[in-house]
């Protein structure tokens, strides 16, 4: 399998594996919760392999998954391994709240240790942006996190370029959580140079376009009946059957090269450069270990430009998120100026 390199995240210090483990499919959204002695199992095996950072969130379950790694983290294994989570989606009654108030941050994080059953979450992320709370309020309590050894870095998820500039100002902003693979590239115009400009790291989720660029129109026929993925806009039968030519084109390149799709797929968002940090997510160890194998395809020039010649920002139908379940907030309208927060 190679072995698996470890990158700088961002400025502030935090090092990880050069390509992290999502961890949310093991109890949520993507079926039926998975049995939990096989994921623990699946994790203990991803950390012997050199894949060390581990990504989960508390609205995953919720809560079910913090727990799963948790269990995951004992005996010895939380001192090899570098944690990351969420805060700031409330899941009530099947729709998501986005809360950011100090209060809520703090609680937040409590549980969070609590489940994990660490002293210190070494990421922890805004995961979606509360737009009714100026941001530097929701980075002030996370600094004093940081402040109080809660936490060790600190992270935004699906935030505009402002936003994390704002953040940025306030305290030093590890690491951004995007979308972004060959089939979701509308971070590249302007949060990628953001993030690059600041010494922000960038971590990549659904590098494999939710397991679309693994195996195409083949996935729907897997699907449970409970799978977030049916909601989709890009998963839609007047969507799907136009993205379906994308992962073809994709597989003919990965055959000529000799690696799987979903390889190739991720080789893609490795060579975006190494600040960049993919977190394909799995449920099955063969699959884990061919993720692992997308860091020894090397792609030459002419090969991305191929690549990125079948895949467009604009190449794809469907938007990334429907727009009925609260969370789906995108390059977000920017928070309130701070001068309107009432203490």
């Amino acid at each position: 399998m190679g072995t698996v390199g470890r990158i700088k995240l961002g400025s502030q210090g935090l090092e990880v594996s050069a390509q992290g483990l999502g961890c949310m499919g093991m109890s949520a959204y993507y079926g039926p919760p998975k049995p939990e002695p096989d994921m623990i199992e699946l994790i203990h095996h991803a950390v012997d392999s050199g894949i060390t950072f581990l990504d989960t969130s508390d609205v995953y379950g919720p809560h079910t998954n913090e727990i799963l790694l948790g269990k995951a983290l004992k005996g010895g294994v939380r001192e090899k391994v570098e944690v990351a989570t969420k805060f700031g989606i409330r899941w009530d009654g099947g729709k998501g709240e986005i809360h950011g108030e100090p209060a809520y941050v703090r609680e937040a994080c409590e549980c969070s240790l609590k489940r994990l059953g660490v002293d210190c979450i070494d990421l922890y992320y805004q995961h979606r942006i509360d737009t009714r709370i100026p941001i530097e309020i929701t980075i002030g309590e996370l600094k004093k996190l940081v402040e109080e050894g809660k936490i060790r870095y600190i992270g935004l998820s699906e935030a505009s370029a402002s936003t994390i500039r704002r953040a940025h100002a306030v305290h030093p902003i590890t690491a951004v959580q995007l979308e972004w693979s060959l089939w979701a590239r509308g971070v590249e115009k302007e949060i990628v140079p953001t993030c690059r400009e600041l010494g922000i790291g960038i971590v990549a989720y659904s590098p494999l376009g939710r397991g679309f660029l693994s195996s195409g129109i083949k996935l729907m026929e897997n699907l449970s009946e409970n799978d977030y993925r049916k909601t989709l806009p890009r998963f839609q039968p007047e969507n799907i059957e136009h993205n379906k030519t994308i992962f073809e084109r994709v597989n003919e390149l990965a055959a000529r090269k000799g690696c799987t799709p979903s390889q190739l797929a991720l080789a893609w968002v490795h060579h975006q450069g190494n600040d960049v940090c993919p977190i394909p997510g799995t449920t099955r160890i063969e699959n884990f270990n061919q993720n692992i194998g997308a860091l020894s395809v090397k792609l030459t020039q002419e090969e991305m430009a191929e690549l990125e010649s079948f895949a467009a920002a604009d190449a794809v139908k469907g938007d990334r998120y429907g727009r009925t379940d609260g969370i789906t907030t995108y390059e977000e309208s920017d928070t309130p100026p701070l001068s309107s927060w009432k203490v």
